[in-house]
């Protein structure tokens, strides 16, 4: 197992080299200049959109409202990411990794403007005959047949991407450190069964949420997501209110960290960039393009909205909920340096909340983890479908959902890697397909926006 987990992690540190760091970053420097930051600029108008305030006017195909599309897209980037992953950024590469994830955000909102509004513009019928939208169908409708071989990559990384083996891995982590060990149901050596039977209690409860396929995922992300938003952010208020004097040292220890290297073996400054875009990558997924899956399944007429809509999600999940993640870390003296992951955060708040704590965040991770990993079957069994076909669709999910065991009991490490692969396998044909296809979003922009005025 150990040899496997640092084959992964030599193949993860090859692929998310400065290539593939220069794709997103640079990927998303290239959208913001070639929309004359028209995003940026529209930010209200994407909130009125989100809110309903054009909901008359979309009487189209899809199967969500854009507010429902955008509750998916957050469900999948609002979750472990935005907890376990700042943790694990600022253990591997200190507090400068956090700014770095603050970049991949602030371009982020270029990027996801450019890849959802495609991901409507290119919908495609998939083999059921239903209409589909995501990075598979613009590059086969967008870009024509001769570009398959990229949509085929995507979903490769896709089906394996999604797999739901981190998130259930750190929730059954939370689940055990702090709620199982103290109350004796198990012991820091001795786990296991707790974490089998964790890991079988969550894929019942996942399975009767899954038959229930998109509309029940929506209407549950729906309620869930901005309740747990809005506790999340309370809860980390309540840490940082009770160390005010620290959040200047924080933000100092950030901005010093990002071009310093000090945090990081070998003091390398290249190591906390890749960190913090990884990091990044992983909890906003601009470029990455499993978002625009579920932007893709609005239901509108007029691409450039659902686009805008898209812009929101790096401003909630990065630059908000990782912030709060960041900040919670970094002003806390946390002790017991050698918690990794959502065992960090979690140790924050239970020392900042003595003894209720670890149970708030568990609360918070249970619902957040559960629901992107809900998301992620979606996004999973539609690669699977236009890789495969409906037949190997429906074995696709079966084996998603025995994957949520083995998830309970996986090593970290493995597990990190393995997703790491996975979503750079997604961001090459993403990134390549929407900077191929960009002038037709702009295109469409102003089209749009003649319209409007």
């Amino acid at each position: 197992m150990n040899e496997l987990t640092n084959t992964l992690g030599q193949i993860a540190a090859f692929m998310w080299g400065l290539p593939l760091v220069i794709l997103l970053v640079g990927g998303g420097l290239f959208f913001v200049f070639h929309s004359r930051f028209l995003p940026y600029l529209y930010l209200r108008h994407a909130v009125d959109i989100t809110l309903g305030k054009f909901s008359k006017e979309d009487k189209a195909q899809g199967d969500l409202t854009h507010f429902q599309a955008l509750m998916v897209a957050l469900s999948g980037t609002l979750g472990l990411g935005n907890i376990a992953g700042v943790a694990v950024a600022i253990t591997i590469g200190g507090a400068g990794a956090v700014f770095w994830m603050w970049i991949t955000a602030l371009v982020g909102i270029a990027t996801k403007f450019y890849t959802a509004t495609l991901a409507v513009k290119y919908r495609g019928l998939d083999r059921s005959g239903r209409i589909q939208g995501g990075p598979m169908y613009v590059i086969r409708e967008g870009l024509g047949k001769k570009w398959l071989p990229l949509a085929w990559l995507f979903c490769l990384g896709g089906m394996f991407g999604a797999l739901p083996i981190f998130q259930i891995n750190q929730l059954v982590q939370v689940l055990r450190d702090f709620i199982a060990i103290p109350n004796g149901l198990a012991t820091v050596n001795d786990h296991f069964n707790f974490d089998l039977l964790t890991g079988i209690a969550l894929c019942f409860l996942i399975t009767y949420i899954v038959m229930g396929k998109l509309e029940r995922l929506a209407k549950i992300t729906s309620r869930v997501i901005p309740l747990m938003v809005i506790c999340y952010f309370l809860l980390t208020l309540g840490v940082l209110l009770q160390n005010l004097s620290a959040i200047p040292n924080a933000f100092f220890s950030i901005f010093v960290g990002a071009f310093s290297g000090s945090s990081v073996a070998g003091g390398f400054i290249g190591s906390v960039v890749l960190i913090g875009v990884q990091r990044g990558a992983f909890s906003n997924e601009a470029g990455i393009g499993t978002e625009s899956m579920a932007h893709g399944a609005a239901k509108t007429n007029e691409p450039t909205r659902e686009g805008l809509v898209a812009t929101l999600g790096p401003i909630v999940d990065t630059l908000i909920v990782c912030t709060c993640t960041a900040l919670a870390i970094l002003v806390t003296d946390i002790g017991d340096l050698q918690l990794a992951g959502v065992s960090l955060t979690a140790q924050v708040f239970e020392q900042a909340f003595p003894n209720v704590g670890g149970y708030l965040l568990s609360l918070v991770v249970f619902f957040l983890s559960t629901s992107t990993v809900l998301t992620f079957w979606y996004y999973g069994s539609k690669c699977a479908e236009f890789l495969l076909g409906k037949r190997f669709e429906q074995a696709y999910v079966w084996f998603y959902l025995c994957l949520i065991i083995v998830g309970a009991v996986s090593s970290l490490s493995l597990v990190i890697n393995l997703i790491d692969i996975m979503y750079a396998l997604m961001a090459i044909p993403t990134m390549i397909s929407t900077v191929l296809l960009a002038p037709k979003v702009t295109e469409q922009a102003k089209i749009y926006f003649a319209k409007m005025k």
